[in-house]
């Protein structure tokens, strides 16, 4: 998950997972996009790879990218348990508040 968050706080990588999204593309595709290198941008496409958010598939003299959509999936997932754990938690926090304040009140009638 970390090389994920890695890849995604690039502005530079975040955009080529836009033109990704649109269609499928070569380096060199990917790079006419942009106004720097080409070995800067093969650094970002093997750092969003090696996070699993893009595949490669070689075809001749040419390596094809797409964009692996299941990574995405599996991190929306972690954001939803992660946030249903704190859900679950302001519950059980809220539950022992309300037992406190009724236990002292029974104790103020009593």
């Amino acid at each position: 998950m970390n090389l994920l968050f890695k890849a995604l706080g690039d502005p530079t990588r975040r955009e080529i997972i836009e033109l990704l999204r649109k269609r499928d593309m070569n380096a060199g595709e990917i790079a006419d996009h942009f106004s720097i290198s080409k070995p800067s941008i093969s650094h970002h496409l093997d750092l969003l790879r090696q996070a699993n958010v893009v595949i490669s598939i070689k075809e001749g003299q040419f390596i094809t990218y797409s964009l692996n959509t299941t990574v995405f999936d599996e991190m929306v997932k972690w954001v939803i348990d992660v946030s249903d754990k704190k859900t679950k938690a302001n519950k059980w926090r809220d539950s022992l508040a309300i037992a406190s304040t009724t236990s002292r009140q029974t104790k103020k009638n009593k």
